[in-house]
């Protein structure tokens, strides 16, 4: 009989946390296994590729739950604008509450493993599309034409990790803070110019 599927969401949730604090290399097996609490045979039942294939589960997870957060934040703003900024205070929140100990869990396996593995860099790579995808489709409900919307979205995503770096670099907020005004400022002016066509 098969471990429970409890096992399995434990031990990528655990890897999420884990790889977002320590990254991909500083993170064992056995870290994870003692996180998630899960049986080392649960491990290899789900994941029989050992550690690549709980790196590409967690790229997975972390991509689908921010863009979640991000789809939630579109239903409750008014704008792009709006959702842009919001996606950067979450950021820094993050890195606040964390004492800017935890980065995006997917940029702590992109730095270290992408070039390794195309397995890791195509999950990463899809779980910045969503993210830029959701930020698109709000602003193409703002009339920005799609080709731009997308444009801008991969912009914004792609701000926000350097920022996000440099913050923890420093261990000072002020690049998300930065990010945040200007990305919405880029995000108004869109916007505006899709409203006077």
């Amino acid at each position: 009989m098969g471990a429970p599927p409890k096992h399995r969401d434990n031990l990528v949730a655990s890897a999420v946390a884990l790889f977002r604090r320590q990254g991909f290399s500083g993170t064992g097996i056995a870290d994870i296994l003692a996180a998630s609490g899960a049986p080392k045979g649960s491990l290899y039942h789900y994941f029989p590729d050992g550690k690549e294939a709980i790196g590409e589960a967690a790229l997975r997870a972390a991509g689908e739950r921010g863009a979640a957060l991000l789809r939630e934040g579109a239903a409750r703003v008014a704008d792009a604008s709006l959702l842009v900024r919001g996606f950067a205070e979450a950021m820094t929140k993050t890195a606040l509450d964390s004492d800017f100990t935890e980065g995006c869990p997917v940029a702590a396996l992109m730095v270290e493993a992408a070039t390794a593995s195309h397995r890791l860099s195509d999950a990463g790579a899809a779980a910045y599309a969503s993210w830029a995808g959701v930020l698109a489709e709000k602003l193409v409900d703002g009339g920005v034409a799609p080709d731009r919307a997308q444009s801008l979205g991969m912009y914004a995503v792609s701000v926000l990790q350097g920022a996000l770096l440099v913050a923890r670099a420093s261990r000072e907020v002020a690049p998300l803070k930065v990010a945040a005004v200007e990305l919405q400022h880029v995000f108004a002016a869109a916007l505006q110019s899709a409203r006077l066509v």
